[in-house]
């Protein structure tokens, strides 16, 4: 859990309202039956665009919204977060609240208009979890004449082992473009994106064919299991955004089929858990969630209770006409938690039956 000292430095008001959300977040992580942590059995993995973590707009992150962005990391085993930004000092905060047995690996920042500054990061309990030596950015492949549209923001994997099990995960922020269902180069991306981790993660020698206005690759690897996850930014699991996924052999589990949106309306499925995993012996108990930190915090209907950590200069456009409180407020509240919610699965981790199961059969 994490650390809690940090309350007593707040100011009595801020204090008072932070220590009611967290009681309401603890609350709220029983009541939906988030699984609990444990040592040997079971690992949870899940994942959060944080929005803009932290670019500073509208001001600063205030004190409370870290407090709470910690106690929900903190429920879990290994967390996959996007827009992570140029300066970590948001993150380091983050880990300082949640303590010395937590520790991230993160992205260079991703260079260029479309990467928006901003990086990908794992943040993962080490009491549980251990980096398994792996770390690389992907990067389309293509002969040396023949230059690539890479990804608007570079896909990052890594290497991890829990009880039983060492997988790769694989977290990504897709390019949005159009604010339409199918963008042409959303689609691109995510068909080169599950094509190529395909290719690596089964280990055989498959061609790749880019979509994107490059040659065709050749890639090999070892056979692993392995989970991609992030904000896709698909709007619905019927679109050809998250039929390339499919179509490329990677999985999402009915458990996670099931769930509504990760955005605050839950109307849109921008972020996804996949996984290309060896049969029987890599998945999900069952058990998946979105977390929805908004009936317990920074609600849609407490514009009240936050007013007064609004800035007044927010309520007023340049023009100096007067803005809707409300949407002042709505946009704000993302920028102190975020427009996504996160979400989760529970994966298992201990073969050791199956493994002497098939070591009695020759």
């Amino acid at each position: 859990m994490p650390f809690y000292d940090g309350l007593a430095g707040l100011e009595a008001g801020e204090k008072a309202r932070t220590i009611d959300g967290l009681l309401k977040l603890k609350e709220q992580f029983r009541v939906e039956g988030v699984p609990p942590k444990n040592t040997d059995d079971t690992l949870l993995v899940a994942t959060w665009n944080i929005r803009e973590f932290d670019s500073g707009k509208y001001g600063p992150r205030c004190a409370e919204c870290f407090h709470y962005i910690a106690e929900i990391v903190s429920h879990f085993d290994l967390v996959a977060v996007q827009e992570v930004r140029d300066d970590l000092c948001a993150l380091q905060r983050l880990l300082g609240l949640l303590g010395g047995w937590w520790k991230y690996i993160v992205t260079d920042v991703t260079l260029g208009t479309s990467g928006n500054g901003e990086r990908l990061a794992f943040l993962y309990d080490y009491r549980k979890v251990a980096f398994d030596g792996l770390v690389g950015e992907l990067v389309l492949p293509a002969p040396a004449d023949k230059p690539v549209l890479q990804f608007a923001r570079t896909p990052f994997v890594c290497g991890f082992k829990a009880g039983w099990a060492r997988f790769n995960l694989c977290t990504v922020h897709v390019y949005y473009g159009d604010d339409t269902p199918v963008d042409a180069r959303r689609v691109a991306e995510i068909r080169d994106l599950a094509k190529t981790l395909a290719a690596l993660a089964d280990g055989s020698r498959r061609k790749v064919k880019s979509s994107v206005g490059g040659p065709d690759g050749v890639l090999e690897g070892e056979a692993t299991d392995l989970i991609l996850l992030g904000d896709f930014n698909i709007f619905n699991r019927a679109d050809a955004t998250f039929q390339e996924l499919t179509k490329a052999g990677f999985v999402v589990p009915p458990a996670l089929q099931a769930l509504p949106g990760g955005n605050l309306a839950q109307d849109k499925h921008y972020d996804q858990i996949a996984f290309y995993a060896q049969p029987a012996r890599f998945g999900t108990t069952g058990r998946a969630g979105v977390f929805d930190f908004q009936k317990s915090v920074f609600g849609r209907d407490e514009l009240d209770r936050y007013r007064p950590l609004i800035d007044p200069r927010y309520f007023t456009s340049q023009a100096g006409n007067p803005k809707n409180p409300v949407t002042v407020y709505n946009d704000w509240r993302t920028h102190q938690m975020s427009d996504h919610l996160l979400l989760w699965c529970e994966l298992a981790i201990d073969f050791g039956e199956a493994r002497l199961r098939e070591l009695a059969a020759g």
